[in-house]
């Protein structure tokens, strides 16, 4: 029930954040009280590294009511999403379109709808954002490019 609540504010949030154009921060919107942003993604980060999805979700979904145009958090949303036992693509996708429209050049939600594209079997739309890190940041030195690059090369070699 608390997920859903949280939910249904976050939309609430991103309508309006959508709605004005421009970014709301903590300051502009009413959060669940307590804890600070920097702590809920640091907890965030910690249950992804615990692989502790649904810890990682809540504390992003928290996250996200407090900073609906956040792309950082949009990206691990959409990685826990993508990540749990059964991966929910949709919301995923959701997160990482929400990333990108927040910030057009986040390579990490490049990289991760990128790969989110290729478990779907697009690869086009993989490749397309391939593409992007490489016009952001090159396919040298760039860990986004190389690690969506070897996804792509995987997924060609298991069509063979």
């Amino acid at each position: 029930m608390k997920i859903a609540l949280t939910r249904l504010s976050l939309s609430w949030s991103l309508a309006l954040a959508c709605l004005t154009g421009a970014p709301t921060h903590a300051r502009d919107l009413p959060g669940p009280p307590g804890i600070e942003m920097p702590e809920r993604l640091t907890q965030a980060r910690a249950a992804i590294q615990a692989s502790d999805w649904r810890a990682a979700i809540s504390s992003l979904l928290e996250a996200a009511s407090v900073e609906p145009a956040n792309a950082d958090v949009h990206n691990l949303l959409g990685y826990a999403y993508r990540k749990q036992a059964q991966p929910d693509l949709a919301r995923a996708m959701e997160h990482y379109r929400l990333a990108l429209r927040f910030d057009p050049a986040h390579r990490g939600a490049h990289e991760y709808i990128g790969e989110a594209y290729l478990m779907q079997d697009q690869l086009e739309p993989a490749l397309r954002h391939l593409a992007d890190l490489e016009r952001l940041c090159g396919n040298r030195q760039c860990e986004e490019y190389a690690d969506l690059a070897k996804a792509v090369a995987d997924y060609r070699a298991r069509r063979r």
